[in-house]
């Protein structure tokens, strides 16, 4: 997967894309990074990005011509490099901003699964409007609250994409039963010492009862699901199993 990111602030990716499972990703060649600073594309000898919006009103707005030249020169790249690979797809240019599509896990899954992502981080007021229309393919918000600029939001999304690669995680069993991935929140988890403090660890994971141990995480799954987000109980596919433990975790709680 390659991965490029349009941002004023390159600075601030360095310890994120270089730590942990993102950076031992990069490390593998299972992802490629390139962090582009479009100032650079600026028309303007100052380098000038932003400019005051038509009608009046606070804040500055980001110029089309500097965005729209800095995505066109890596599709161009990312193009030459497809037609020796004989790859016909194009990438997902992805707008951060409080307006776009909340991001989910299932959203996460589905960029997962491409070959090239363009992230373009803004700042100030907002964007000229015929970036959104005309050269974006997805607008993504992690949540309905404002940050100073996109770069928190691309790290979010990168990081949750990345570690659904192929061999990114020591254990690939990890991001199937993830909260979310499955629909519901995830089971809570226990390790050594088996008793701490006078807490003790559920008999049941102690059994070595494996069919035991499954329905004791799914009616804990449900648990913590139905405790902390019912909503999520709609989505899902409720097998008469499921039914059953959703009714009896109704009458303890």
């Amino acid at each position: 997967m390659k991965i490029d990111i349009l941002t004023l602030f390159p600075e601030m990716f360095e310890g994120v894309l270089g730590a942990s499972i993102v950076g031992k990703a990069n490390h593998k060649g299972l992802v490629s990074f390139r962090v582009v600073n479009f100032r650079q594309f600026s028309e303007n000898k100052h380098g000038q990005v932003d400019d005051m919006p038509y009608g009046g009103g606070g804040g500055m707005v980001l110029k089309p011509e500097p965005i729209f030249r800095a995505v066109e020169s890596l599709v161009e790249s990312v193009s030459a490099m497809e037609a020796e690979e004989s790859l016909t797809s194009r990438p997902r240019v992805i707008l951060l901003c409080p307006q776009g599509q909340r991001y989910s896990q299932k959203l996460a899954e589905e960029l997962a699964q491409e070959k090239h992502l363009i992230f373009i981080c803004g700042h100030y007021e907002g964007y000229d409007e015929r970036i959104r229309e005309h050269l974006v393919t997805d607008e993504i918000s992690i949540g309905d609250y404002v940050l100073t600029g996109g770069e928190l939001p691309a790290m979010v999304v990168i990081d949750s994409v990345v570690r659904l690669q192929e061999g990114a995680l020591g254990n690939a069993q990890s991001a199937v039963t993830d909260s979310y991935s499955t629909g519901l929140l995830e089971h809570p988890h226990y390790t050594r010492p088996a008793e701490f403090r006078g807490w003790d660890v559920p008999e049941v994971l102690l059994s070595g009862h494996h069919e035991n141990i499954e329905k004791w995480r799914l009616k804990e799954s449900l648990r913590r699901t139905l405790e902390r987000r019912p909503d999520l109980l709609n989505e899902i596919e409720q097998t008469p199993e499921i039914k059953k433990m959703v009714e009896e975790l109704k009458q303890e709680l």
